[in-house]
């Protein structure tokens, strides 16, 4: 049976309010935007999947497995790199990152996650979660047993389908993001992280026009493989072009009038960066 977690009632009615902003019912949602890819700038065939992934998780979770539900704010854990793995985690509402940590302890971006996305996934081949999971704004999980969902799908093997149907759409998306790092430019590195996380809202029918990147430009840099000043320049650029525009109550919220320019952007500035003679 379901379990709900107890939280004093002026906390849970803000982190409400906060997530309603990234909850959507459930109920057949088409994309209304392009997402960027390297050779071809309309849908993969692995982002028209991953729009029915990530609802089927949430219906065949709530109807066959046993689980908990956990409401976070920004900057809490959901677990951390090192701890024994005994659990999986899917989102029923809010934005969450994953990072690495590398040699000399920071923390580096290596994914972002929406509702139905899964996280926990990596603690799986070795025991322990390779990364930890935290919060970017107020949301909710809804926590599985690793047992407890192998024994469910034993009765019901379309759950194990579900999961797997998850995992290859993750991996895919780590692997546009591994792609993009590795063949665009800076410039254009960057608009397309713009443009995948719009996509990402728009399979789970939220606005696009206008968002929240709760990342700071060092975490996009980091994500990016960029540095610092080549995020905040290449915001800047966009800015000027007028393809993206600056909320004023800060430049972390943006708003994009026009998605199909961003993409225009990517494809334009990918030739540029191809036809530029090579320096000697």
């Amino acid at each position: 049976m379901n379990k709900n977690t107890s939280m004093p009632s002026h906390i849970s009615g803000s982190m409400n309010e906060h997530m309603s902003r990234y909850d959507t019912v459930m109920q057949d949602i088409a994309p209304s935007t392009a997402f960027s890819t390297l050779s071809n700038y309309g849908m993969h065939q692995s982002d028209a999947e991953s729009i029915s992934s990530w609802r089927e998780s949430l219906i065949m979770v709530q109807q066959y497995v046993s689980f908990s539900r956990r409401k976070v704010r920004a900057n809490d854990r959901v677990y951390l790199c090192g701890e024994s793995f005994k659990k999986l985690y899917l989102i029923s509402a809010g934005l969450f990152k994953i990072v690495n940590l590398t040699s000399d302890g920071r923390e580096q971006p290596a994914g972002l996650y929406f509702k139905g996305d899964w996280l926990g996934f990596d603690g799986i081949p070795t025991g322990q979660y390779g990364c930890s999971a935290i919060a970017l704004d107020c949301g909710e999980v809804w926590t599985i047993n690793y047992d407890s969902l192998l024994q469910a799908s034993i009765k019901e093997p379309k759950l194990m389908r579900v999961v797997f149907a998850a995992m290859s759409v993750q991996l895919a998306h780590n692997r546009d993001a591994m792609l993009s790092m590795g063949t665009l430019p800076a410039d254009a590195r960057v608009c397309d992280f713009l443009l995948q996380w719009a996509h990402s809202l728009a399979e789970r029918g939220l606005r696009t026009d206008q968002f929240n990147v709760y990342l700071t430009r060092a975490d996009i840099g980091h994500y990016l493989g960029l540095r610092l000043e080549s995020v905040s320049r290449a915001l800047s650029k966009l800015a000027r072009y007028g393809i993206i525009q600056f909320n004023e109550k800060g430049r972390r919220e943006i708003s994009i009038p026009d998605l199909d320019a961003l993409t225009e952007f990517i494809q334009n500035d990918s030739e540029r960066s191809a036809s530029a003679p090579v320096l000697q």
